[in-house]
C-alpha cells in the first residue's frame, strides 16, 4: 500500500493537522501511517516499556517524554520489539539512541533527536490520553501519516484513502505547466 505524501493530504484537506515540530527520520520506513496510540513519559520509560510489548497491529506509537530532558526514551531494543509486535512506526517527542541499528529495521521512527544517555528504566507516565506538541493534538484511535516532510493528524474518523489528492496533484502540475511571462 503506498501511503500518500503529507504535503499532498495537507493540500487536499485543510483540517489536517501538521506537527510544527521538525523531526528527524530513523529506519527504513521513511513514511507510514496508522491509528495512533500514545505513551507519555513523566520520569521514565516504564509505560513505554509496557505498551511496546503489546500487538501494534500497524498501529502508530506517540510518544511524549518532552519531562525526561536530554535521555533517549527509546533505542535499538524497543525498536526491536515494535517490529515484531507489527506497530507501523513511532514518533517521539523526545530523544532516542542506537541510530544506526534502527536505521537497519523495518521501522519508521520520527524524532527530535539522539543522546546515548537513557532514561531511567522506571518511572511513571500514561497510556492512550490525549497528547500535546507541535501545536497538535495525539488523540488514541486518530488516524496519523508521517513521511521526509513531516508528522500530520487526520480530523476523526478520516482515513487518508478518504481524502481526495487526485484533484490537488493534477491542479498542482497543472500550474507548473502553464506558460510565463
Amino acid at each position: 500500500m503506498t501511503i500518500p505524501k503529507t504535503s499532498d493530504l495537507c493540500d487536499a484537506c485543510e483540517a489536517a493537522a501538521a506537527c510544527e515540530l521538525s523531526f528527524m527520520s530513523i529506519g527504513r520506513r521513511t513514511a507510514f501511517a496508522g491509528s495512533i496510540r500514545t505513551v507519555s513519559c513523566t520520569s521514565g520509560i516504564a509505560p513505554l516499556r509496557e505498551i511496546v510489548h503489546q500487538p501494534g497491529q500497524g498501529q502508530v506509537l506517540v510518544i511524549d517524554a518532552a519531562p525526561i530532558g536530554f535521555r533517549a526514551v527509546f533505542g535499538d531494543v524497543m525498536a526491536a520489539l515494535a517490529v515484531r509486535n507489527g506497530w507501523a512506526g513511532v514518533v517521539v517527542h523526545g530523544w532516542v539512541r542506537d541510530r544506526r541499528e534502527i536505521d537497519e529495521m523495518a521501522i519508521g521512527v520520527k524524532a527530535l533527536g539522539t543522546s546515548p544517555r537513557r532514561a531511567s528504566v522506571a518511572g511513571g507516565g500514561e497510556v492512550d490520553g490525549t497528547l500535546r506538541f507541535g501545536n497538535i493534538a495525539f488523540a488514541p484511535g486518530s488516524r496519523l501519516v508521517a513521511d521526509e516532510d513531516g508528522v500530520i493528524v487526520l480530523p476523526p474518523g478520516l482515513n487518508e484513502s478518504d481524502i481526495a489528492i487526485a484533484d490537488t496533484v493534477a491542479a498542482t502540475a497543472a500550474y507548473v505547466a502553464a506558460p510565463r511571462g
